[in-house]
C-alpha cells in the first residue's frame, strides 16, 4: 500500500515530490517509515486521506500530518473542495454568523479573505485569494489547530432561502440537477449591477453552450 501512496502524491505533487527527496535511498528510507505508520489502517481509509490531501495540500504532507487527517476522517470529519467552499464563503458572506457552516474552516477562511471582498469583488481574484486562506487554515486544522464559529449577537433569520428555493425550482423547471442549477446561478449571490455578477453570468452562458442547452434562459433575478 505504501508504494501507492507514494505513486499517488508523485503524481499529485510533481517536482514537490521529487524536491523532498535526494536521492533514491532517501525515498526507499521513507518508504520503510510510512509502512510502519500506516499498519493496521484499511485501503479505503488510506485512499481517502490522501485525496483529502491532493484537494487540501499543497505540499506532500509528512507522516504526522498525514496520520491526523486519517484519524479525522475516521471521526468523519471533511473539508469541501476550495470552489465548494468558496461558493459557501460567498453565499453566506452578508450574515455569516447565521449560517450553519458545513465546516468552520470554510468561515474562518472567508473571514480572511473579507467578507466585503467577497461579496463586491472580481470572482478569479477573490478565488485565489480565498484559497491562499483556505489551504493555510485546512494544514492548521489537520495540525491540531481548532476552530470555531462565534455565535451571532443577534437572534438567527429563520425565514426560507428564498433564493436557493430559486435556484432549486429553477433547476427543477429546466431539468438541471441541483448542482448544475446551483453552479449556473451562483452569479445571483453578487450584488446587482457588480462586474463579478456579469462575469458570472458570462461564465454561466458558456456552460450552458457547452451542455447543448443553449435554449435555457439565464435569469436576471430570482423570479420565475
Amino acid at each position: 500500500m505504501v508504494n501507492l501512496i507514494f505513486v499517488r502524491f508523485q503524481a499529485i505533487y510533481g517536482h514537490k515530490f521529487e524536491s523532498m527527496f535526494a536521492s533514491n535511498q532517501a525515498v526507499s528510507l521513507a518508504k520503510r517509515e510510512w509502512a510502519m505508520s500506516i499498519g493496521g489502517i484499511s485501503e479505503a481509509l488510506l485512499v481517502k486521506a490522501i485525496d483529502h490531501c491532493k484537494i487540501n495540500m499543497s505540499w506532500m504532507p509528512t507522516i504526522a500530518e498525514f496520520l491526523k487527517v486519517v484519524g479525522m476522517l475516521d471521526k468523519g470529519v471533511n473539508y469541501p473542495d476550495v470552489q465548494r467552499a468558496y461558493e459557501e464563503a460567498c453565499r453566506y458572506a452578508e450574515h455569516p454568523r447565521e449560517h450553519a457552516w458545513s465546516n468552520p474552516v470554510v468561515y474562518h477562511a472567508g473571514k480572511a479573505s473579507d467578507w466585503y471582498r467577497l461579496r463586491r469583488e472580481d470572482s478569479r481574484i477573490m478565488l485565489r485569494i480565498f484559497t491562499q486562506h483556505y489551504e493555510s487554515l485546512c494544514a492548521r486544522a489537520v495540525a491540531g489547530e481548532d476552530f470555531t464559529v462565534p455565535k451571532a449577537v443577534a437572534l438567527p433569520d429563520h425565514r426560507p432561502d428564498t433564493l436557493f428555493q430559486f435556484m432549486a425550482a429553477w433547476g427543477e423547471l429546466n431539468n438541471l440537477t441541483p448542482e448544475q442549477s446551483h453552479t449556473l446561478l451562483f452569479y445571483l449571490t453578487k450584488p446587482a449591477d457588480s462586474s463579478a455578477r456579469r462575469s458570472l453570468q458570462n461564465h454561466a452562458r458558456k456552460l450552458l453552450e457547452s451542455w447543448g442547452r443553449e435554449e435555457i434562459s439565464l435569469p436576471d433575478s430570482p423570479i420565475l
